[in-house]
């Protein structure tokens, strides 16, 4: 005879939580993205962004569509005293700090030939030091916060060799080491850490960098769902990662590509 089920019963989700939201390149792409998917629930938002106008249009659109409160920063995080600085705006400028999302990102093009020590220099800072330097800045308002949670962009770019970008696929793996370690760090104050990996996705700067012609045919027919993602999507994993839904889940990544890793998918496809 089968042995009775004592567990619990599933509860209902929790109500989103109000606390703010740090969101590093928050007024454009995958940043703003995640920033109004956050928004939509409720949180708060700091928009930080090097454009200073495009930040304060992006946390105008946050107020105005969605009825939250936001702030907008100009914040270059590669400069630590900046960075510095913005924290304790943005504690003045929010009713609490429970969350960090950063997105900020730069390209870095550029093979092993064509190597700039100052872009990739750029690159690990923008991509990777930014993050314990902002954890660092509000770690104590984070404390104070239930169910608090940090989530890295990273990218599946991390996981693949591509020798035109050394120093973006660099600084994305290490963004994934180093949200293993500050999860093993963080875990005890309660504060979770985790990172999104999204493949191609649907922005101004994929069309820059991808545009109509043979390799973006190819790169959609590799791709096990069969076009490029939307920001909007990997803005809802990141809700769901700085929720309570993904309570018991830290250290990890999240893969967003639409299946591009996971394909074995030959080219051209079999007709």
């Amino acid at each position: 005879m089968p042995t009775p089920d004592h567990s619990p019963p599933i509860a209902p989700p929790r109500a989103s939580p109000t606390t703010g939201v740090i969101v590093t390149g928050g007024a454009s792409g995958l940043g703003l993205a995640c920033a109004e998917a956050l928004a939509a629930v409720g949180r708060p938002v700091a928009v930080w962004d090097i454009d200073a106008e495009q930040a304060k249009a992006a946390a105008e659109r946050l107020r105005g569509v969605y009825g939250v409160r936001a702030a907008a920063l100009a914040v270059d995080v590669r400069d630590v005293e900046a960075v510095r600085a913005a924290c304790r705006q943005t504690r003045d400028l929010l009713p609490s700090i429970g969350g960090l999302v950063h997105s900020a990102g730069v390209g870095g093009g550029g093979g092993i030939e064509g190597f700039d020590p100052e872009a990739w220099d750029s690159a690990i800072a923008v991509h990777v030091r930014a993050i314990p330097l902002i954890v660092q800045g509000v770690i104590e308002d984070l404390r104070r916060q239930p169910g608090s949670a940090v989530v890295a962009m990273a990218s599946m770019q991390a996981r693949l060799g591509d020798g035109r970008l050394p120093a973006y696929t660099a600084a994305k793996g290490a963004v994934l080491s180093l949200v293993r370690s500050m999860a093993d760090a963080l875990a005890p104050d309660g504060i979770r850490i985790n990172s999104v990996s999204p493949g191609m996705m649907q922005t101004p700067m994929l069309e820059r960098a991808m545009p109509q012609g043979p390799l973006r045919e190819a790169t959609i027919a590799r791709t096990m769902l069969g076009r490029f993602g939307e920001p909007a999507e990997v803005g809802r994993v990141v809700r769901f990662l700085m929720s309570d839904e993904a309570s018991y889940v830290t250290g990890a990544d999240l893969l967003v590509d639409g299946g591009y890793l996971a394909s074995a998918r030959r080219f051209p496809p079999p007709g």
